[in-house]
């Protein structure tokens, strides 16, 4: 199946970079789900558990507790006070979380409450959990945790331990699949909060040019970057990456310097900027000044490389067909596949999620799946040239969710 991308973007005026008060009035109204959204999520978990034979899904982590109960908190920036959601296989989820954020979650849709005075080192909601596992309708003995492919655990392992002791008779599994059975497929109401941190962090990516100079330092850079994320309407800026060099930078993922831009570099942006929990995951590049050919050549070729990642981005694709398509076009001379990990990912309430564009990953491509396409080429040792957009997988292909990238280098003076 050939399809071709859709590109409903419409292009940003960057001298109206600032939201009007109106715009800012949409954004607010856009926050948050309906109670309905939560609930749906786990009526198709249930049915997932029917299918693997699970009694319930305990969940640890920020973003899944933020994925099931909708909780709005930065809870996870501290590890005292562990916080527990039990999806049982019918019935309505129970909170187990410290006495200290009862309000909290009472402002959501989950009704079924269980607290503990924390900080209590000697049992944290321990013998609560446990309890409620032990409760569970027993059908398999079996109860889902976060063990797995991209999951990590909110709790100490110790804990974990403590915990599977007192529930004797009853196997605690990995519930990885389960999760990220639902999270890859997202909803409408998903796909909007995507959408703003795009548009947020593209309305300042246009604007590049007109307040980055020949001189300033990658610190500068990125500083200023920040600043208009959040006058755009950030929530968080987690990931923010600015890297330069002459024909490209030699890494892409290390700290800012005090380097400052000289003719011929390259400056690459990325960023992870998130709304209402819902992160962007995309960069753009920028020529200083006169540059070398075989930078606009690589430029070039990768650029082409991701209209190819853009057109094979259709259901029934498989994750792993999208990498060995992007690298055979960014190889020549017969050479083997582009050496890269991979050139794509999830994305959504993370900034990575499954699947990832690699080679092996035979994850098939459904309508609601949002990807991030990022080929990458480093053509002379030490310059590396990347290329990252985001699409969401429709019935009929890949649609932009980014605008995107000019085929031509915009130009820093």
């Amino acid at each position: 199946m050939t399809t071709a991308v859709t590109r409903s973007r419409l292009a940003i005026n960057t001298r109206q970079s600032v939201r009007t008060p109106q715009q800012w009035c949409s954004m607010m109204s856009s926050r948050s789900f309906e109670h309905s959204e939560f609930q749906a999520r786990v009526t198709r978990a249930q049915a997932l558990m029917a299918k693997d034979r699970l009694d319930g899904l305990l969940v640890t982590s920020v973003d899944n507790y933020r994925y099931f109960a909708g909780i709005e908190s930065n809870f996870g920036e501290s590890l005292t006070r562990p916080w527990f959601l039990l999806i049982p296989a019918s019935g309505e989820p129970l909170a187990i979380i410290p006495a200290i954020a009862e309000a909290l979650i009472r402002d959501t849709w989950v009704s079924s409450v269980r607290s503990w005075p924390s900080p209590r080192p000697e049992d944290e909601g321990t013998t609560i959990v446990a309890e409620a596992i032990r409760a569970l309708p027993r059908r398999y003995g079996r109860v889902a945790a976060e063990f797995g492919h991209e999951t990590r655990l909110g709790i100490p392992v110790n804990q974990l331990n403590d915990i599977s002791q007192k529930v004797s008779g009853v196997e605690l599994v990995d519930g990885a699949r389960l999760i990220w059975t639902l999270r890859m497929i997202k909803s409408d109401a998903e796909v909007g909060k995507i959408q703003q941190a795009i548009d947020i962090a593209g309305a300042v990516f246009t604007a590049v040019t007109d307040f980055v100079s020949i001189g300033d330092s990658e610190r500068i850079i990125q500083r200023k970057f920040r600043v208009r994320l959040l006058e755009e309407g950030a929530d968080q800026l987690p990931i923010t990456i600015c890297r330069s060099g002459r024909g490209g930078p030699d890494g892409i993922t290390g700290a800012v310097r005090d380097r400052q831009l000289t003719e011929g570099d390259l400056l690459f942006i990325d960023t992870g900027t998130v709304f209402d929990s819902y992160f962007c995951d995309y960069d753009r590049n920028y020529r200083v000044g006169r540059v070398s050919d075989a930078l606009l050549a690589a430029h070039e070729r990768v650029w082409e490389a991701n209209e190819v990642g853009l057109r094979a981005a259709v259901p029934g694709a498989t994750a792993g067909s999208i990498f060995e398509q992007m690298a055979k076009a960014l190889s020549s001379d017969d050479r083997e596949l582009n050496s890269n990990g991979r050139m794509g990912h999830g994305l959504g309430l993370r900034v990575t999620e499954p699947p990832s564009v690699r080679l092996g990953d035979d994850t098939v491509l459904a309508p609601g799946m949002v990807l991030c396409i990022e080929p990458a080429l480093e053509y002379e040792p030490g310059k590396i040239v990347l290329h990252e957009e985001t699409v969401l997988i429709t019935a009929d292909g890949a649609k932009l969710l980014t605008v995107r990238a000019p085929r031509e280098l915009p130009t820093i003076r």
